[in-house]
């Protein structure tokens, strides 16, 4: 990743040319996290270098709904205009699993005028690590993603299940860490892992979760905008080998009903980039005032910003007690029951882990998210609580409990608006409250259980 950062035009197509692509898929990930575009002829793709979009089609829901009327439509024109979408290079990459020599590559959302869209996501990410920069920081990420392996299941209402091992049986325990529960999934995971080193991803390390079928997988320390791009990826990637393999990958933060919800905890440092040192040490290894105000950020911001990494009704089903996610936004040393952790680690390393953070979150937005709240923690100087040196799952619930609560939350807090831009703030916020309004409109089973009878 780090020889393809300073990759041009020339570079791109010189790289095209070796491995002698004849279409390319141009990319850009929406607010879900959904890659939208065209796929073009490889020379359609070096004639045109980018392509055009309707502005829409980066802020649309889950569903694929746009807003009827109201602030939506003073961000986004209504008379549907087009956005330019150019390449970037550096995020080129082979499609493993095509046919013929097919490339991928990410593109950026430029308006006519030549600005970059403020509400795409990867814009706002871009937006946050600018603001770092013109301090002199340079943030470093590690995510953590989770998910679940699932039999194919193509009626919505029916449960999910695991799917079936090369023992023919499918997991009905929990397996945490059990090497033999990866392996029942072996071929599957050599085709991943096949898959991750021909587009030369960041992946570390793959372990079992705790719930019947979870994985976990880990990536390598790097910036953000480019692991935000991996993760994105990665995700494409699982659930198309999944798929090659009669199963299903899910990031729903919720999916199957007395299991573990997934997340997507993000390990972060900041790094002063005169010195290269990280700046959560003083330079007798102590942990310094930058990584407790850090830390006061995210205590500070994580709340009102939640609906931006639990972005959907489901995702409120995992942040529950005793669930093996956070209820709040206790810190402490090496405790796995609050939202902000701090592994042990060398003063070197010292970093923050953001544990309330979903699976099923925009990668890009994700970022985002806890960045900014940490940003704002540096530069307001805001100190932490005392640390939780017991279990937080004790303390009181500190976070919204449903999307409308969260949504209220954002939209009162100004401070976000400003570093995140308020343009992706109206945008995202109007997007939500239209899943929201849909997912009213479904009656639950529960509801017919226990109440057609009963009241």
């Amino acid at each position: 990743m780090n020889e393809k950062k300073s990759m041009n035009f020339n570079d791109l197509e010189q790289w095209l040319n070796e491995r002698r692509v004849t279409e390319v898929e141009c990319l850009v990930p929406d607010l879900t996290g959904v890659a939208r575009g065209k796929i073009l002829p490889r020379g359609k793709f070096t004639e045109d270098r980018g392509m055009r979009l309707p502005q829409a089609i980066v802020a649309m829901g889950v569903t694929g709904e746009f807003p009827e009327s109201g602030p939506y439509y003073d961000v986004i024109d209504p008379t549907d205009k087009d956005m330019q979408l150019r390449p970037d290079p550096s995020t080129v990459r082979i499609v493993p699993w095509a046919t013929d020599p097919t490339a991928q590559v990410i593109h950026d959302c430029f308006d006519h005028q030549g600005n970059l869209v403020p509400f795409a996501p990867r814009t706002v990410l871009r937006r946050v690590c600018d603001l770092f920069a013109a301090e002199g920081w340079q943030p470093i990420v590690a995510p953590e993603l989770e998910f679940y392996l699932t039999a194919r299941n193509t009626d919505p209402n029916t449960l999910l299940k695991p799917p079936i091992g090369r023992s023919g049986r499918a997991e009905t325990s929990r397996q945490a860490y059990s090497i033999d529960a990866v392996n029942e999934f072996d071929p599957l995971f050599e085709e991943i892992y096949d898959y991750c080193d021909k587009m030369e991803l960041n992946v570390d390390t793959l372990i079992h979760e705790v719930g019947a079928g979870q994985m976990e997988i880990n990536f390598f320390h790097a910036e953000p905008l480019g692991l935000a791009d991996e993760v994105f990826f990665f995700k494409r990637t699982v659930r198309e080998a999944a798929l090659r393999h009669d199963m299903y990958a899910t990031f729903m933060a919720k999916p199957i009903a007395g299991e573990p919800g997934s997340a997507m905890h993000v390990h972060q440092s900041i790094l002063n980039t005169t010195t290269g040192k990280n700046i959560f040490s003083n330079e007798n290894g102590s942990p310094s005032e930058a990584f407790m105000h850090y830390i006061g950020g995210l205590q500070r911001y994580i709340p009102a910003a939640m609906v931006l990494v639990a972005p959907y009704v489901n995702s409120y089903r995992r942040l529950s007690r005793n669930t093996a996610a956070p209820i709040n936004i206790e810190w402490g040393y090496d405790n796995r029951t609050v939202g902000i952790r701090s592994p042990i680690s060398s003063p070197e390393a010292r970093r923050v882990e953001n544990r309330v953070i979903g699976a099923d979150a925009n990668p890009y937005v994700a970022m985002a998210m806890t960045l900014a709240c940490g940003y704002l923690g540096l530069k307001n100087k805001i100190k932490p609580k005392a640390e939780m040196k017991g279990d937080a799952y004790l303390a009181p619930y500190a976070l919204p409990r449903s999307l409308g609560e969260a949504l209220d939350w954002l939209r009162r807090e100004s401070d976000l608006h400003e570093v995140l831009g308020k343009e992706f703030i109206t945008v995202y916020s109007e997007i939500k409250e239209l899943e929201f309004d849909e997912f009213m409109k479904v009656i639950s089973p529960w509801e017919r259980e226990h109440l057609l009878l009963h009241v």
